[in-house]
């Protein structure tokens, strides 16, 4: 006997073995058990989420000899030949290979018979989406006024491809990407059944590769299964997907913390010597990293049974938020990098080497800490400062962007004072640092103008030199932008907490889109 890939042979039957789409479920029962059926059904999600599945599940609950129901029987002769594919009255047409118009309309002429062997007649259009206008215009008419006889199943990846006028004649249920847990526990209850022999650890790693898709996940089990010769381990699942097991992120992390150089640099040969990819690596660290910042601020936000979460917790603890998110863009610019350094190693050595060298300004290093060195404080703006700065010399944070707020400056000038960070002054000496991305702001008229405008804030004759680099984040505009990331922050979360936007996120299933969400300006 030949054999049945998992995908097939697991594929759901009825709606109590579909996982992850209890939403559809839910509605779909409610329909059928007070008989409120309508003639045309749009199933949206991506791929390997149970689309054609539920329009199967669904074409059995119509035509079970035992009436509609949602529970069909599985037994009688509709359910048996609608499972096997060969029911008369259930049509699978895919879209993709039947566009053109004449095709549709060969299908349509057959929507005026009655069922041949069923209660209804049932067309399922996979990925409607690929239909032509003409095809969709074809369509229209038959979808508009069906007979009564006759339902329309439409499945697609892209919806928004579809003209509003099918939209609106059909039912749109939007089909969610499989959560990792709920793919992992159903893996593992098919391995179980199977009789495989599996180790836990493999679950996750198979549905974090499957991307919210089932039936990827399965297409992989499949695979892990034949890797390791009819076992399913973690070892082998990692080196089939060429994962980066995650204790290397975590034993890094903890030698950074600790700013033991030489066990990273020992830990980055260990991991080149396994031949690793270093970009796989450096986003799995700020998937660690963000998990990292999650614990920090939500403190049961990380699954129960995960097997990193106590070294995650203690990371957390141990790390403040600052060094945590300092660390996070360091991650993800190195990864950037990546291709522009000599190899692979190399930039993800520079990458690590940049998470010891820096640390955000006032925290202390670990190990220093720990011997009883005493943390620099961060400066802190001081009201007054830049009135009487003539007579000192400072590189104080808070000192440039209160002494900008009062400068009578404006255009293009005003916006060199607000993106240059004091490299030093003296007296009334100024030395700037502006960012590469505003280097045009280093032009001489510029200069000059905010020159202007220090020598009327001072009442005495100023200098000013601008120079190109590496800067800090401390400038004016760098300040206020950190400022409406918090205010926006904050928006975000008042809204999320609002009791009545959660009631209507639960009624409506819906889910509220940060970006849409406006913080009330600085007054």
């Amino acid at each position: 006997m030949s054999y049945q890939v998992l995908a097939r042979k697991w594929r759901p039957r009825d709606f109590g073995s579909l996982v992850g789409q209890e939403h559809v479920v839910r509605a779909l029962r409610h329909a059928l058990e007070h008989k409120r059926l309508h003639h045309a059904y749009l199933f949206t999600g991506t791929r390997g989420v149970g689309k054609t599945t539920l329009a199967r599940i669904l074409a059995k609950c119509l035509n079970c000899e035992g009436g509609v129901t949602p529970e069909p029987c599985g037994k009688c002769s509709a359910c048996v030949e609608i499972d096997a594919g060969r029911f008369v009255d259930l049509l699978e047409v895919d879209a993709a290979t039947n566009t053109r118009v004449d095709e549709m309309r060969q299908l349509l002429d057959t929507a005026q018979y009655a069922p041949t062997r069923g209660r209804y007649k049932v067309y399922v259009i996979d990925e409607v989406h690929m239909l032509s206008n003409s095809a969709f215009n074809a369509m229209l008419k038959t979808l508009e006024e069906p007979p009564e006889h006759l339902k329309f199943i439409l499945a697609t990846t892209d919806p928004q491809k579809i003209p509003v006028t099918v939209l609106s004649r059909c039912l749109q249920f939007n089909l969610k990407q499989m959560p990792r847990g709920a793919i992992a526990a159903h893996l593992e209850r098919l391995l179980q059944a199977e009789g495989i022999a599996f180790e836990a650890s493999a679950l996750p790693l198979i549905g974090r590769a499957a991307a919210g898709s089932m039936r990827d996940a399965l297409s992989l089990l499949d695979q892990a299964i034949a890797h390791g010769a009819g076992r399913v381990t973690g070892a082998d699942v990692r080196e089939m997907l060429g994962a980066i097991d995650e204790t290397y992120l975590l034993r890094l992390l903890e030698a950074i913390a600790q700013n033991e150089a030489a066990d990273v640099m020992a830990i980055a040969g260990d991991m080149q010597a396994r031949s690793l990819s270093f970009d796989t690596a450096l986003a799995d660290l700020a998937g660690v990293l963000l998990r990292v910042a999650l614990t920090q601020s939500v403190p049961g936000a990380l699954d129960e049974d995960l097997p990193e979460r106590e070294r995650i917790q203690a990371l957390a603890a141990r790390l403040d938020p600052e060094t945590v998110q300092l660390q996070y863009q360091i991650a993800l610019q190195g990864r950037e990098d990546l291709s522009l350094a000599p190899d692979e190693h190399s930039g993800f050595v520079m990458t690590l080497l940049r998470m010891l060298a820096f640390r955000p300004e006032g925290l202390p290093i670990a190990n220093e800490a720990s011997a009883g060195a005493v943390p620099v404080p961060r400066a802190k703006p001081k009201a007054g400062a830049a009135a009487d700065g003539p007579g000192k010399t400072s590189t104080g944070e808070g000192f440039w962007p209160e002494l900008v707020q009062k400068l009578q400056v404006t255009g293009a000038a005003r916006e060199l004072a607000r993106y240059a960070e004091l490299a030093r002054h003296d007296g009334t000496a100024f030395e700037l640092m502006v960012p590469k991305s505003k280097a045009y702001l280093a032009e001489k008229s510029y200069q000059d103008k905010l020159r202007a405008a220090l020598e009327q804030h001072f009442g005495a004759r100023a200098t000013v030199k601008v120079a190109v680099g590496q800067v800090k984040g401390i400038s004016t505009a760098a300040i206020e932008a950190g400022e409406r990331e918090i205010r926006q922050a904050e928006a975000a979360r008042a809204v999320q907490g609002d009791p009545f936007v959660q009631d209507l996120v639960k009624l409506c299933d819906a889910k509220v889109v940060d970006s849409s969400i406006r913080a009330t300006p600085k007054n």
